[in-house]
């Protein structure tokens, strides 16, 4: 698969092609031109998906059995957060600030973890089919909170249990494929087939707990978190699950530049200045911290890190200067928008992660058709 470029490479290519001796001055004008309406137009969709995200904030804070007007709520946001004044009613102030905010923050915080780990993967890998379950992080994070479960561990030590067992698969994975390794342009391919290796094994473990665990109690309560819920965390959740988000996000969006490097290769990245070992051996362990601390608190939930990234990059083009904040904040507000169908669709609730891939899988299908659509248009 050829490995998509910057806007840069393609700038370059566009002047370097030019067959009069004066062409190279005379498309530059043109070349600065396209740059500069590209960057206009990723400026206008970041600024207008944020305010979409507020929106779907609000709207989602009101929505649910009890139904709160979005004036109700920025009321209630703006007595509780800001000191305003104003009489909502104790019942309404209880169920935007106690039972709804902490689980739209939980869901917009993995939405966000999710797609930006996608789409550091992605870029990373070269390969727009790469998730954030790549290198085994989902697999061994679910070993981890289905043992503690099989054990009757508390839910802080479930947590732990996933986060830890979710980390150390992908240690696995970058281990072995450091032994194997025979020069670094066959690290990012072993690195694919090691977790591939390292998700299967995984994935046998589970099933192994799921066997001899106790049909009647333990083994729906297994098979339930599996299937990746919100419903269940605290402001207590979120003051810890920050700390890995923050740990994870902040380098992504830091180092989001040098990922265009990749594009052209180790060498050439090698040649540009950039550390392709160390910066490899970073975006795989914060991708790992933002992936293995969602499915800590939220199970497994698929799709996100994968549909987010390939949609933002089909209106923005490849660029991960752009890519990786726009999917923080597409991943936030598919997520959110998701997770208010989970509790309010049907009387029970549905798990996150049968949603996710119910909706994940046909819009998967249609950025793929417009994608290809696209392309052909152009040849």
């Amino acid at each position: 698969m050829r490995a998509e470029g910057t806007d840069v490479a393609s700038d370059v290519e566009k002047v370097g092609s030019a067959d009069a001796p004066g062409a190279a001055g005379m498309a530059a004008p043109r070349v600065r031109g396209a740059f500069e309406r590209r960057r206009a137009r990723a400026v206008s969709l970041a600024i207008g998906s944020v305010v979409v995200l507020v929106a779907l904030f609000v709207i989602s804070l009101g929505i649910g059995r009890a139904m709160i007007s979005p004036a109700t709520v920025v009321g209630i946001l703006a007595n509780q957060l800001l000191g305003m004044p104003g009489d909502f009613g104790q019942g309404n102030v209880t169920i935007v600030m106690s039972v709804r905010l902490p689980r739209i923050c939980a869901a917009m915080l993995c939405g966000a973890s999710l797609a930006l780990a996608g789409a550091a993967y992605q870029g990373l890998f070269k390969n727009p089919m790469v998730s954030p379950d790549i290198l085994g992080a989902s697999a061994g994070a679910s070993f981890g909170a289905a043992l503690a479960l099989l054990l009757a561990w508390g839910s802080a030590a479930v947590q732990v249990s996933s986060f830890v067992f979710g980390f150390v698969a992908v240690m696995v994975t970058y281990v072995a494929s450091k032994r194997v390794s025979r020069g670094a342009t066959a690290m990012t391919l072993l690195l694919v087939l090691c977790g591939l290796i390292v998700q299967t094994l995984f994935q046998s473990f589970v099933s192994i707990i799921k066997y001899v665990a106790d049909p009647n109690n333990t083994l729906p309560t297994i098979t339930y978190w599996l299937m990746g819920s919100i419903a269940k965390v605290t402001w207590a959740d979120l003051a810890v699950f920050m700390i890995p988000f923050l740990l994870g996000a902040i380098p992504l969006l830091l180092l989001r530049w040098r990922l265009n490097t990749l594009a052209f290769g180790d060498a050439e990245a090698e040649a540009l200045g950039v550390n392709v070992r160390v910066l490899r051996a970073v975006l795989v362990l914060c991708s790992t911290l933002l992936t293995a601390s969602v499915v800590a608190i939220a199970g497994v939930v698929g799709w996100v890190g994968l549909i987010i990234p390939h949609a933002v990059r089909f209106l923005t083009g490849p660029d991960n200067r752009t890519v990786m904040p726009l999917s923080l904040v597409f991943g936030a507000g598919f997520l959110l928008v998701v997770d208010t169908c989970c509790r309010t669709l049907m009387a029970a609730e549905i798990p996150l992660g049968i949603l996710t891939s119910i909706v994940g899988a046909p819009l998967f299908f249609c950025i793929l058709l417009r994608t290809s659509a696209t392309l052909g248009g152009g040849q």
